[in-house]
């Protein structure tokens, strides 16, 4: 492993006692597929305490920051700051790309499955510093690297559910449930790309592009809300 763990540890902000579990974290269950010698066990377990960690720190930080704002827009902008796209965008940051174990197959995919790998990575290194470092030093990489984040999302918007608030619309305003139909697919099956339309009675109301299917939804809603006077 020729890695330099100690670039990644000063970009991450912290310093593990033991360099392993570090190194576990990257460990992808392709890789030991083709490296059945291979010390280390896969990143899956830490990937799951991770993700609870990283729950339980953002829940914390979004109840304490915004004590005006009701259940449901505090579950949206957890949602919004633990999904994959922002822990892909925080792992790139990171440059934790350099640092995966995957198998020959896994590494030559750069679409939207390394993405995933990417962002489930990140939650197997937050695993990994929670159980060398403890709760606070977990929290202190979380602060640094992911909350901040918070204010570009509350900007974006990109927070709500675009999806929900345009069917309640459409139901108050036209008495309607909307309809989303998938006009395109493009790309090999690693990296689809998605054109979704969404419809009120038969009526194209707008159309919305993502790498999935949920995103295109998503972005046809809030274009659909824009079209329609109803943000």
């Amino acid at each position: 492993m020729s890695a330099d763990w100690s670039q990644l540890e000063e970009r991450a902000g912290v310093v593990f006692e033991n360099k392993d579990l570090l190194k576990q974290a990257f460990v992808h269950r392709s890789y030991l597929n083709e490296n059945r010698g291979f010390p280390l066990g896969h990143n899956e377990r830490l990937e799951f305490l991770g993700d609870a960690v990283l729950e339980l720190v953002i829940t914390d930080y979004l109840y304490t920051k915004y004590p005006e704002k009701n259940e449901g827009e505090m579950t949206s902008l957890r949602s919004a700051l633990v999904n994959a796209n922002t822990l892909y965008q925080v792992g790139n940051n990171l440059g934790i790309n350099d640092f995966l174990l995957l198998s020959r197959g896994e590494a030559k995919d750069t679409g939207r499955a390394r993405q995933y790998i990417l962002a489930n990575t990140m939650e197997s290194l937050i695993g990994a510093i929670y159980l060398d470092r403890g709760y606070e030093k977990a929290k202190d990489f979380i602060y640094t690297h992911i909350t901040p984040l918070i204010d570009k999302v509350i900007e974006e918007e990109s927070w709500i559910d675009a999806k929900s608030l345009f069917q309640e619309q459409a139901q108050e305003h036209d008495g309607a449930t909307p309809a989303y139909k998938t006009l395109k697919e493009e790309g090999p099956d690693h990296d689809k790309h998605f054109t979704v339309g969404v419809y009120i009675k038969n009526d194209l109301i707008a159309e919305g592009r993502g790498d999935s299917k949920q995103d295109a939804e998503q972005d046809a809603a809030r274009k659909a809300l824009e079209a329609k006077g109803w943000e």
